[in-house]
Parts: C-alpha cells; structure tokens; sequence
C-alpha cells in the first residue's frame, strides 16, 4: 500500500481528512506519525501558495507524495478577513472561542446577506517526480450572532449555512465533509490521485 503524508499535525483534520479520502487505498499519515517535525514559513499571498509551501517543504523532507492544505474564513464585510491568517488571526495561541467573538462584534448592525463569509480550502499534491497539483473548495454562508454547536472546530461555530438553517458545528460530520470547503476540495484531489494509478 503506498504512503501519503498530509502536512498537519492537527488531529481534527486528520479526522476529516481520513474521513473522506477512506475509499482510496492508501495509507494516510500526518507529519507526526511519518515522525517528521518541520517548522514551514507560510509566507505565499494565497490560500493556494501557502499549501504548496507546505507540501514542497515535507516532499522535500520525506521523498513521499505529500498533500497539504491552507485553508480558512473570509467575511466579506471585513475586506476578507481573516482569510490567509485564519490560523494565525489575533496571534498564534488566541483561542477561537475568542476569534470567534471578535468576528461577531466587528459585525454588530450588520444582518442577512450582509454577513456574507465562505470556507476556504487549497489542497496541493506534491508529487516525489517534482509535479504538483493543486485544486480548492468552498462553501458560502453567513456568519452567525452568537456561536452555537459541539460538532466541528475552529471557526464552525459561528459558520451558519442558511440551507440548512444551522452552524457547521451543528451539522453531523458526515453533513459537514459531504458540503463543506475541505470534502470539496479533497474530493476533487482524490480524482487526480485516482488518475495517477497511485
């Protein structure tokens, strides 16, 4: 069975990530398991940039097919914000109990459509031959009043998709990787690894 490494050390990804791709046969490591630790300057202007960085940076270090994402929150009311700094918004250890906050209170007088936001996700392949891919998904919607839902994490909680009147922290995880940026996104690389015969 051939190896892929995903560029994260964050276990809800994994999660998710294991969650969609389960109908290809490959096994599928996070950079902790593939025991590489590597501190990668995300430093490119797209979400796209940012996730070949990161899947360069491993490929280079693993010799393996090496997938990554960047992924985040744009609120059009707010220039796009946080965008490309999802992660990195209001400092490296804000909890997003406290990001989330910040969003809602910046949007205070604003409703409906005025609260416009979507989801985000890059995914680049980066192949041992030097090739690369990359391919994005997104999912349109508001941001919330007030935070709601277990499921999910990071910005989930105030991510409301008006066609099913709830939160992606609301939405059961198989709902969310079925409509959310990260299923699309995966989805449409798991057709390109599927055409590589990998």
């Amino acid at each position: 069975m051939n190896t892929i490494i995903f560029a994260t050390s964050n276990q809800n990804k994994m999660k998710e990530i294991r969650e969609i791709l389960n109908d290809i046969d490959v096994e599928i490591l996070s950079m902790k398991e593939a025991g590489i630790d590597a501190d990668i300057i995300e430093d490119g202007k797209t979400f796209e940039e940012n996730a070949l960085i990161k899947a360069r940076a491993i490929r280079d270090l693993s010799g393996c097919i090496v997938l990554a994402d960047d992924s985040g929150l744009e609120v059009d009311a707010l220039n796009k914000e946080p965008g490309i700094y999802s992660a990195r918004y209001m400092g490296e250890d804000t909890s997003y109990d406290l990001k989330n906050a910040n969003i809602i209170e910046r949007l205070k007088g604003l409703s409906g459509e005025e609260r416009s936001a979507r989801f985000v996700c890059a995914i680049a392949a980066a192949f041992p031959d030097g090739s690369e891919e990359t391919c994005r998904g997104t999912i349109e919607g508001q941001i919330g009043y007030e935070p709601a839902g277990e499921n999910g994490f990071g910005y989930d909680p105030i991510f409301f998709v008006p066609e099913y009147g709830c939160t992606t922290a609301q939405l059961s995880p198989e709902e969310k990787n079925e409509i959310s940026h990260r299923g699309k996104a995966l989805r449409a690389m798991r057709e390109i690894i599927r055409q590589r015969d990998i």
